[in-house]
């Protein structure tokens, strides 16, 4: 607390001394009200003026333009998003986002890992510690676990990055969240059809159509995604649907009702090398992923509603629900003979999940002494309920049955924030949130010498083993139950300095649970869950400011500091299962532009850049061996020492695109780089994925004919073909902790639209 007063007192010290050098200034028209990152001239007398254009952020529930918001917040649109891209994956995007890391391993086997300031390096698959959020239903489950392969990039609208405390406010996660909203249709009815196609047999077909007829607006988009892949043994074929349709009813409601649905039939994971398999043959597969045929089938269905209505002049109504389904199956490479135990889980793991959720806000609006107050209260639910099962890998073929349960986990939170503009340089944002999330397990999979509930080849033998059921050999009920809660405040501070300049604090506390699979494995190897794990804790401090300057550019510094208790990470790792346990103390610390420009003639700029320095700062015993062993003779235990860096995170990144646009020709052009510093792979630091920096190139025309729209467009990834580590595996016993990114590739596409 005394940290969080002085973070204060010195915000206000330095506000103090930039209010004295303005005091004889008024404000003048600036960014405030509805904007975003475009900037204009005043059309009525060509001066230069401070507008910023109607973009309104949804992630903080407050609807206001990140200028005047105390939280690093940053929006991508659809033009980013969209032109001269694939539109499959989100690292084609996020990585012009300061304080963002989106990693991938080269395989579809496992979705991508986006880290925010630090956190989610942990990931074994997916994104965790980021909350993520399509159209306002979680794409991340109720424990934490996020797949950012359910955003479709086709049909997106904007794509929105929050980052630091204020993510408080949204429940179980620790770093931020990334919110994706999908583009409403077109005002006249309109069809678009994209071809692409390049390097490693990588084909992409996509339509979309849309329109407006009355009050009622919709959009659809669908595209095959297919690719043999940089390595050998990384085949993929992803093929994904997303449609919206918005009523506006005449007592003023807007619905909403999105569908998703995302298919992966099947997708081959090459696994990750050692430093000395990538200098061999870095496109290699891992010999064991073809033994046991390593890859990943999945399906994902869901579907939301949204409904929005103005109940007064000063008050406001939002009711989201959704409902989904999700079946999941991974063939990994675990070794036989571990397989055999009666404990062992198998090496092919399954799941057919059912979620569904939803959430209520109710918005105010008022005045407090004097000044304009605007007030949300709100309530969100969240559970999923999931068939897990495990079965051997006999060699790629799914066999015999190692594990049965079923797992159910429950959210829920209630929160209330305000925004309060006190005086008329100022406002006050805070707010307060309640979570609990409950995990529950029933293990339906017993072999004890008094039940077996999943018999084998003999009456004293259990399914998938050959070992005999004994007293000190058996597989007992390892049902469980933890419940996990908190309460986590968070406060922030604008301070006006000039109409062109917001100074702006935020101090805040977040909670992350670990997920079901983190609980799913002990580290010692002993059947049951892993309840011993605790929750991470985590104090945000941060203090920036946003500038405009003149009328065309825009500059964001933040500066933050993040101390967590419990840290969540990897204890063992290896043949793709991994176990979790909690280090004592941690740090993250650093700073974070964005600077966007515009010129004339069509050139226009834009830099991110991040320093973090995150640290361990208390030692703690990690595992060598798997399963840990804690007491000699076969103690495989070695200390992390305090001042390791947490592996997986990058000390700085840098992003900078230099793009043209040449209207009479339709010519579209960028040049962009993007640099990362090196990468430790475990907790005690023993090696590291070296630093790197690529450079990517894109261009092409657009032509109008009528009601005909053509483009076409080259894009070159890795232009100079430079060798480097795309992402680790952190903690991996064996070493094999490195995934190759690719070498130069490249990408033709052609789209077509016709307005009826």
């Amino acid at each position: 607390m005394r940290c969080w007063i002085g973070s204060v007192a010195l915000l206000v010290s330095s506000l103090g001394m930039a209010a004295e050098e303005v005091a004889a200034e008024e404000p003048g028209v600036g960014p405030s009200g509805e904007g975003g990152e475009g900037l204009v001239r005043s059309p009525a007398s060509g001066e230069a003026i401070i507008i910023l254009d109607p973009i309104v952020v949804g992630a903080t529930r407050i609807g206001l333009n990140p200028f005047d918001l105390p939280v690093a917040i940053d929006i991508i649109g659809a033009p980013q998003i969209q032109d001269q891209a694939p539109q499959v994956r989100v690292s084609e995007v996020l990585n012009r986002v300061p304080g963002t890391v989106v990693t991938h391993r080269g395989s579809f086997a496992q979705e991508e890992q986006i880290m925010i300031r630090g956190f989610g390096g942990r990931s074994q698959f997916g994104t965790r510690g980021v909350k993520l959020i399509a159209d306002g239903i979680p794409a991340s489950t109720p424990d934490g676990q996020g797949g950012p392969g359910l955003f479709d990039l086709g049909s997106a609208r904007d794509i929105e990055v929050m980052r630091g405390a204020f993510s408080a406010l949204y429940g179980n996660h620790a770093g931020g969240v990334v919110q994706i909203l999908t583009e409403d249709g077109p005002p006249r009815p309109t069809v678009s059809v994209r071809a692409m196609g390049g390097s490693d047999a990588t084909w992409i077909q996509g339509v979309k159509l849309g329109g407006e007829v009355g009050s009622l607006n919709a959009i659809l988009d669908t595209y095959r995604f297919e690719t043999d892949g940089y390595r050998d043994w990384s085949n993929a074929r992803k093929e994904q649907l997303n449609a919206k349709v918005r009523w506006r009813l005449e007592s003023g409601a807007d619905v909403s009702l999105v569908v998703n649905q995302l298919n992966q039939p099947q997708s081959l994971d090459p696994l990750g090398l050692s430093a000395e398999q990538v200098a061999e043959n870095r496109r290699q597969a891992q010999p064991v992923a073809r033994t046991f045929r390593t890859g990943r089938s999945l399906d994902n269905l869901q579907a939301g509603l949204r409904y929005e209505q103005s109940v007064s002049a000063r008050d406001s109504l939002q009711i989201v629900g959704y409902v989904g389904s999700r079946s999941n199956e991974q063939f990994l490479a675990i070794p036989l003979g571990a397989q055999n135990a009666i404990t062992a889980s198998g090496g092919v793991s399954a799941f057919d999940r059912h979620f569904h959720g939803g959430s209520l806000w109710w918005s105010h609006e008022n005045t407090l002494a004097g000044g304009p107050l605007s007030l949300i209260l709100g309530g969100e639910y969240e559970t999923a309920q999931e068939d897990r099962k495990g079965y051997r890998n006999d060699l790629g073929v799914r066999g015999a049955l190692k594990r049965d349960e079923a797992n159910q986990v429950t959210s829920r939170g209630l929160f209330v924030q305000s925004l309060w503009r006190f005086a008329p340089r100022w406002s006050f944002d805070s707010g307060v949130r309640y979570t609990q999330v409950v995990f529950d397990s029933r293990d339906r999979f017993i072999c004890t010498p008094e039940w077996v509930t999943a018999p084998g080849m003999g009456p004293d033998r259990c399914s998938g083993s050959t070992q005999p059921i004994t007293q000190t050999n058996l597989n007992p009920d390892d049902s469980g139950r933890r419940t996990y809660d908190a309460w986590t405040p968070v406060l922030g501070l604008v301070y006006r300095a000039t109409p062109s300049m917001n100074l702006y604090a935020n101090l805040g506390r977040t909670f992350e649970t670990p997920t079901f699979g983190e609980l799913a494995y002990r580290p010692d190897g002993r059947p049951g869950l892993n309840l011993g794990l605790r929750p991470a804790l985590s104090q945000h401090y941060e203090v920036g400011m946003k500038l405009t300057m003149g009328s065309d550019s825009l500059l964001n510094l933040a500066v933050f500091r993040i101390d967590t208790d419990d840290e969540l990470t990897v204890a063992t790792n290896q043949g793709g299962r991994a176990t979790y346990q909690n280090a004592p103390a941690s740090r993250r610390q650093g700073a974070e532009l964005r600077f966007d420009t515009a010129w004339a003639q069509g050139f226009a700029a834009t830099l991110a850049a991040t320093y973090i320095d995150a640290r361990f700062t208390a030692a703690f015993p990690t595992c060598t061996g798997t399963p840990c062993r804690t007491l000699p003779p076969l103690l495989n235990q070695a200390e992390v020492r305090s001042g390791n860096r947490i592996p997986g995170v990058p000390p700085y990144t840098l992003f900078g695109e230099l793009s043209y646009a040449h209207e009479p020709t339709g010519f579209m052009g960028a040049l962009d780089v993007y640099a990362q510093g090196k990468v430790d792979v475990d907790d005690l630091n023993s090696a590291f994925a070296g630093a790197y920096w690529t450079l990517n190139l894109r261009g092409g025309f657009r032509q109008h004919w009528g009601p005909w729209e053509v483009s076409q467009f080259l894009r070159v990834e890795n232009l100079l073909d430079r060798d480097y580590i795309g992402a680790v595996i952190t903690n991996d016993i064996n070493g094999r902790s490195f995934a190759p990114a690719a070498g130069t590739t490249v990408l033709f596409g052609l789209t077509a639209s016709y307005v009826f």
